[in-house]
């Protein structure tokens, strides 16, 4: 296993990290228990979840993730062999169960949603603790430009870094890092960390695959000089890339297959694209999702790569990309592919 400082901490992360947004939906307690032992056995030692975990969200199941993860902890132990990652959700996309969906970063939401994270995770602390995405209206998930609303809501993140500064100070957090922000946000928290004396984001978790490149712009940038290293999600686009819904199969289990609303790589520029890399994966005897995975794992910005299975199978052949080396023609023919359609699923 490679591992990689996290931000400017003495923290040192897998570049793999167990994704778990499948567990209480997809995957039952069980099979969360079995993905993190082997994932452990393989040595990976960061595990990411949310608050609004498992997806699609729902009332029903929100916080189940996390309560899979806690309820681990307490059966087995080793909490403290994890770097544990969590996430608040704040309003819109739709989640209206998650206080009452006013969940705006202030005081009172935070403070609720890290205790409440806490309570289900059995643990007195978190390693991580991420911004799920920019409670303001800006671009994210998906849209592109940006519609600038001067009386959409916006909690200032003054406010939010101050309160973010407390639950630090309060053992209850170790670290904070954002999630779907824009540079324009990564930007001003880190100015206000340096100006005010408050946390410094350690990371920044946004999606990025062969289908979704944009964080190289702008983004990218600030990774690298500022230490704000990207835990990219997404890193197989839903699964698109490992060539599985190829000549249009839709597998019973799979998640494109069983969820409507995930249509952010279903378009027909993203499959074809898709196709491209899996057949470029193909001529080179290459599995296209390790060669998918490598891809995002070997980029310089990248501190890890959050995998996601719903079986031990998928996990163990994830895990395996670790063992690619691209070459360069492989390189070369996935620069061609970039060319000739960019970032198909934005």
């Amino acid at each position: 296993m490679i591992y990689r400082p996290l931000g400017r901490t003495d923290l040192q992360v897998s570049a793999l990290a167990l994704g778990s947004m499948t567990w209480g939906e997809q995957n039952g307690e069980a099979e969360g228990f079995e993905q993190i032992r082997r994932a452990q056995a393989a040595g990976i030692n960061f595990i990411d979840t949310a608050e609004m975990y498992p997806v699609p969200p729902k009332a029903e199941t929100a916080g189940a993730t996390e309560t899979i993860i806690g309820n681990y902890f307490k059966r087995h132990g080793g909490r403290g062999d994890w770097v544990l990652a969590t996430k608040a959700a704040p309003p819109g996309n739709g989640i209206t169960h998650i206080r009452d969906g006013r969940n705006h970063f202030d005081r009172a939401n935070l403070t609720a949603a890290v205790d409440a994270s806490l309570a289900r995770l059995q643990t007195d602390y978190i390693d991580l603790y991420q911004l799920h995405w920019p409670d303001r209206q800006t671009n994210f998930f998906g849209q592109l430009g940006y519609r600038h609303d001067p009386d959409a809501h916006l909690t200032p993140i003054e406010e939010t870094l101050e309160v973010l500064d407390g639950l630090v100070k309060s053992g209850k957090i170790r670290h904070i890092g954002l999630s779907n922000e824009t540079p324009w946000g990564v930007h001003r928290f880190l100015h206000l960390a340096e100006t005010r004396g408050w946390p410094r984001v350690v990371s920044i978790q946004n999606p990025y695959n062969l289908l979704n490149r944009s964080f190289e712009v702008g983004l990218a940038e600030i990774a690298i000089r500022e230490r704000v290293g990207l835990l990219a999600y997404s890193p197989l686009a839903f699964g698109l890339l490992s060539g599985k819904y190829e000549n249009g199969a839709q597998p019973p289990k799979a998640r494109l297959t069983l969820f409507e609303r995930f249509q952010r790589y279903n378009s027909p520029q993203a499959r074809r694209a898709a196709s491209a890399y899996v057949a470029l994966a193909r001529e080179h005897g290459v599995d296209p999702a390790r060669l998918a995975l490598a891809y995002v794992t070997s980029r310089p910005f990248l501190t890890s790569n959050i995998i996601g299975a719903t079986t031990l199978e998928q996990l163990d052949s994830d895990i395996a990309s670790l063992e690619l080396k691209l070459s360069d023609e492989l390189l070369a023919g996935i620069e061609r592919i970039h060319t000739e359609q960019p970032n198909p699923a934005p």
